[in-house]
């Protein structure tokens, strides 16, 4: 009985004895220890666990409660530190901590271990955009028409606020239905910062390695590293379409109904291609949307998609279409342009010309490249 008393006590020792790094300062973030969050998760249990990312067992998401009451989201990131990546980080949350916009998800703290890195953000009640999307059970309600145009609105206006007005420029680079935020009123912000890049003023991209969620990443990201803001303008194209439609970006079960296109944009092209936009709507909400506003996002989602980063539209530009200010003459224009073969060709109306794949214009070798 003694021995198992000893080895148990020693057991707790270990793991509240977690070493932290005590001199690390990301200026206004407050600094939790170690102990708080685990008390405040309940000793990381399960239970709290409200979700799991798409980097696997190795991020997850738990609710929290602080001493003071407080709710929390504490966003748990395994990782081997290096000199060059700590930095980075480093760098990268001293500048979302001075990023103040209604629709930014704000950060209070972190954490960090020689092995851990973790990361304290307020608690949404909604969830995320894709939570409620996809994940609520039957008796729940959807998400309305309304509430998806204002997630649309909000989250537009958040990335264009990092786009255009943080020196230096905030590239979030893993923009997504599941890292917008709703809180109780379905205000939505953007979050999790976990992959954005920095990029000054004096520069239009910069070459890095490639990070983010298959099939929300941009073409000239995924094959060469080329980050600008134009990629954050990709992912939220195809998260117009998670609104639209309620489908994930990548979805294998696309196949077993006959379909070949895992990819949702290919899956949208197949549809406007052959003007059966009203089969693209998401079936949970029935005939309760404005036809005329679908088909304006869907507009949006597609000049954001486009192939070439050059002819997508600034961030700004895309707050402004969702407003309905510019999107006629927009469209109009893009329309008129001269298209090279090796461009993707997303349409709205039969009179255009053909639709490609979006993968159309990379190689093989590109294809295969890391995701």
């Amino acid at each position: 009985m003694a021995f198992t008393c000893c080895c148990l006590r020693k057991s707790q020792k270990n793991l509240s004895s977690v070493e932290e790094d005590t001199t690390l300062d990301l200026g206004q973030l407050k600094k939790f220890s170690w102990q708080e969050l685990k008390v405040a998760t309940d000793n990381f249990s399960n239970e709290n666990i409200l979700s799991r990312d798409g980097f696997g067992p190795f991020c997850k998401v738990y609710k929290g409660v602080l001493e003071d009451g407080s709710l929390v989201a504490i966003k748990r990131l395994k990782s081997e530190r290096t000199p060059g990546r700590e930095a980075q980080f480093q760098k990268v949350m001293e500048t979302i901590a001075m990023a103040k916009h209604q629709n930014l998800l704000k950060l209070f703290g972190f954490c960090i271990t020689p092995t851990e890195r973790l990361l304290v953000y307020p608690f949404m009640a909604n969830g995320s955009a894709a939570s409620q999307l996809r994940d609520q059970r039957p008796s729940q309600p959807s998400l309305d028409w309304p509430i998806r145009k204002q997630i649309a609105l909000g989250s537009a206006k958040g990335l264009s606020y990092l786009h255009e007005h943080c020196k230096p420029r905030i590239v979030h680079c893993d923009v997504k239905a599941a890292n917008v935020f709703l809180d109780e009123d379905f205000q939505a912000y953007v979050g999790d910062f976990a992959l954005c890049k920095l990029i000054n003023f004096n520069k239009t991209q910069i070459i890095c390695t490639v990070d983010g969620t298959i099939g929300h990443i941009a073409p000239e990201y995924l094959s060469n590293g080329r980050c600008s803001e134009k990629i954050d303008v990709y992912g939220y194209g195809i998260m117009l379409l998670e609104l639209i439609t309620g489908q994930k970006a990548f979805d294998l079960s696309r196949l077993s109904k006959d379909d070949d296109n895992v990819m949702l944009l290919d899956w949208v092209k197949r549809f406007v291609k052959e003007n059966k936009l009203e089969m693209l709507v998401d079936p949970n909400l029935g005939n309760n949307y404005v036809e005329a506003e679908m088909e304006q996002l869907m507009q949006i989602a597609l000049l954001c998609t486009q192939g070439s980063p050059e002819n997508r539209p600034k961030m700004s530009e895309v707050v402004r279409m969702v407003e309905g200010v510019g999107l006629a003459e927009r469209w109009e224009n893009w329309q008129k342009m001269e298209i090279s073969d090796q461009q993707m060709v997303p349409i709205l109306n039969a009179t255009c010309a053909q639709i490609f794949d979006s993968t159309h214009n990379l190689q093989a070798a590109e294809l295969s490249g890391p995701r």
